[in-house]
This record gives structure tokens, C-alpha cells and sequence, in this order.
């Protein structure tokens, strides 16, 4: 992979402090990412993708019924894939629970439910393993009131902690050993048709946080009640270590997942992923290609994707497009939607992974 020179991150990082200061208060929330040098094209896939992607791209007034119609419009791909399946698991993102912003909606979920209703007649599981108590979480984000309101899709919410059904998954730890995750068995059910119901936000360590970043953080387990422990914190390490574990994570977890819907309607920048501001994209993004929906997705952000590590090493890796030539978007063109979010005040540590390592990072995030 082609990489920054070291002249070329100091101007990076030199960009970045000036958008910081009084810059940055003069172009305003939404024009930051656009002032930042763009890095080097795409590297060289490892594994070649020649196959070309569908992500369905829907702008309007009505969250849930942007969502409903995102999934519709690639429902060709996901009917076939859906009808070998016995069951759906819906992921949400309930990183913080406490604040909306931060959280899949309860209408994007209704948005999902209301295509699969007339498609898919068995039960349904809206499944995660939130940072805090997830059962606490449901109750906050109205999740709880979905089984007794939609009888018919055998709706059941379950707290993958508590289940505490896993799979191991060796990763790369801070010091670069080998160390341990434990991976929520339900993510990784082949009878399972597993949809993605990610948010468009920044990020306090992979610049955004959309599908893959979802799925990949949503399936590490940890502790209840009394048990003091969380293999999500083994993947804050080093920027380079983090998103190369998200790409090992990607590779265990991709055989099994069904199809991502990612809710821009409201969506959040700066400091993303739990305390940013809003910014109304009224957009949603659906594909059964999660790196594709990410590309996309990070293009209506205004982001640069070539930013975000994860999804040029998933990319590589043979896991979904990231090729923006081999991606066919149905609905809005991206230059028409797009609106370019603030990203995070960390931005300059989080790309210091385009640049030559050397030391071991500091954990972020």
C-alpha cells in the first residue's frame, strides 16, 4: 500500500490544527472534512473483488419509510438470501442509549420491520451486545414496546451479554501478541439472516462509524451484574490496531451477514460516536455489500474514504467493494446529497495510520 511521505502527514496534520483553531471556527460544522489534503489512491486488493455491487441510496421526509424503501429497492438481492434463512437477527447500535443521536431509531427499526413484514413470515430477533446494560437500553430507545405492538413477526429482543453464547477470535493485542475475543455466537448463526441497522456518525478512532463498524463492535462480549469485564476494550489500542482488528473481526463475521441499511436521517458529526451534533441528511443507504454501503455512505458524509482504514482492509481482504466504479447506486446521485460532516477533534492522531509507524500508538478512543 502506497503511504503518506513523512513531509506530506506533517502537512496533514498541520491542515488539521489549523481547522482546529480559528479556521476551523470560520469554515464551520460541515465544511471541515473538505479542508484536508486527500491521501494516496487505492492500494492493491489482496484478494480482487471483479464483481460489481448494488447499494440503494433514498433521500426524503419520513425516516422509516426512507429505510423501508432503501431495502425494497435491492430487494432482488436480499429475496433469495433471505428465503434460505429461519430467522432474522436485526443489529442495532446502542452504543449510548442515553442520547437518541447516538442510536439506531426506533423508526428505523419499524422501517426494516415494515418490509420484512409482507417478505419474511418467521420470527424475528433484534439482538445486541451494547456497552452498557442493553436490556436498559431497549427500554430507553422504545425497542421494548416492538414485540407487543408487531404480534405477528414473533418479535424478541435479546441482550447478546446475557445470552453469553460465543465463538473465540484471536487478535493482534497493544504490545502486538496474540489475545483473545469472544464473539456473540447469534452474530454468527448460518440460519440466521442478519441485517445491520447502522447510523451515519463519526468517529473517535476510524473517522466513521457506519456498517462494519456496527457489526464488528457490536459482537464482542462482556461482563453482567458483577463480572468486571469487557472484550470490547481490546480493540481500543493503536489506530493501526484497532482497524486491523476490525478487519479480522469483518473476515470471521461477513460469511454471515444478510444485508445493512445505514439511517442518515439524522445523522451525527464531531464527537461521534456518542456525544456529537446533528445534522440532517434525511438520507438512508442499503446494500447486501456492507463495504459498498460504507463507501457510499462515507461519501455523502463528504469523508474522504480513503481515511478509513477498516474498509480499504476489508476491501482487500476480499470481504465487499470498495471501488466506487464497481458500485451501482440506485435512488439519488452522491453529488447531489451530499453534505460533508465535522469530523472528530481527534482526526490528525486518527490518520496517523497513513503515515510511517514508528512506535507503538497509544490507544484511542
Amino acid at each position: 500500500m502506497s503511504a503518506f511521505s513523512r513531509r506530506n502527514f506533517l502537512h496533514v496534520a498541520a491542515g488539521v490544527a489549523a481547522v482546529g483553531g480559528p479556521l476551523g471556527r470560520a469554515l464551520g460544522p460541515i465544511a471541515f472534512a473538505q479542508s484536508l489534503p486527500a491521501p494516496p489512491g487505492l492500494p492493491e486488493p489482496v484478494i480482487p473483488i471483479a464483481r460489481r455491487s448494488t447499494v440503494s441510496l433514498v433521500k426524503g421526509e419520513s425516516r422509516r419509510k426512507n429505510i423501508t424503501e432503501a431495502l425494497v429497492r435491492i430487494d432482488q438481492q436480499i429475496a433469495p438470501l433471505l428465503a434460505r434463512k429461519k430467522y432474522v437477527v436485526i443489529k442495532p447500535n446502542c452504543v449510548s442509549p442515553n442520547n437518541q443521536l447516538a442510536c439506531t431509531h426506533v423508526d428505523a427499526l419499524n422501517g426494516i420491520l415494515d418490509y420484512l413484514e409482507p417478505r419474511f413470515k418467521g420470527p424475528v430477533v433484534i439482538a445486541e451486545s451494547s456497552a452498557g446494560d442493553t436490556l436498559w437500553g431497549y427500554d430507553a430507545l422504545k425497542f421494548s414496546r416492538l414485540p407487543g405492538e408487531r404480534k405477528s413477526q414473533q418479535i424478541q429482543l435479546v441482550d447478546l451479554n446475557r445470552e453469553g453464547k460465543y465463538e473465540p477470535l484471536p487478535l493482534l493485542s497493544h504490545d502486538l501478541r496474540v489475545d483473545r475475543v469472544r464473539l456473540a455466537a447469534r452474530l454468527l448463526d448460518p440460519d440466521a439472516f442478519v441485517i445491520c441497522s447502522a447510523v451515519f456518525k463519526t468517529h473517535n478512532v476510524c473517522v466513521a462509524t457506519l456498517s462494519v463498524k456496527n457489526m464488528v463492535l457490536g459482537a464482542p462480549l462482556h461482563g453482567v451484574k458483577n463480572e468486571h469485564w469487557s472484550d470490547k476494550r481490546k480493540y481500543h489500542t493503536g489506530v493501526r490496531g484497532t482497524n486491523f482488528n476490525m478487519m479480522l473481526t469483518a473476515q470471521k463475521m461477513a460469511p454471515f451477514w444478510g444485508a445493512t441499511v445505514i439511517d442518515g436521517f439524522e445523522g451525527m458529526e464531531g464527537n461521534g460516536p456518542g456525544s456529537g451534533t446533528p445534522v440532517a441528511s434525511r438520507l438512508a443507504v442499503a446494500s447486501t455489500d456492507f463495504i459498498a454501503a460504507d463507501r457510499v455512505a462515507a461519501e455523502c458524509m463528504g469523508i474522504n474514504p480513503l481515511w478509513i482504514a477498516h474498509l480499504q482492509w476489508c476491501w482487500q481482504a476480499g470481504l465487499g467493494q470498495f471501488d466506487i466504479g464497481k458500485i451501482d447506486i440506485r435512488g439519488e446521485k452522491i453529488a447531489d446529497v451530499r453534505r460533508p460532516y465535522r469530523l472528530h477533534p481527534d482526526i490528525e492522531r486518527e490518520l496517523r495510520w497513513i503515515g510511517p509507524l514508528e512506535d507503538v500508538e497509544k490507544p484511542l478512543g
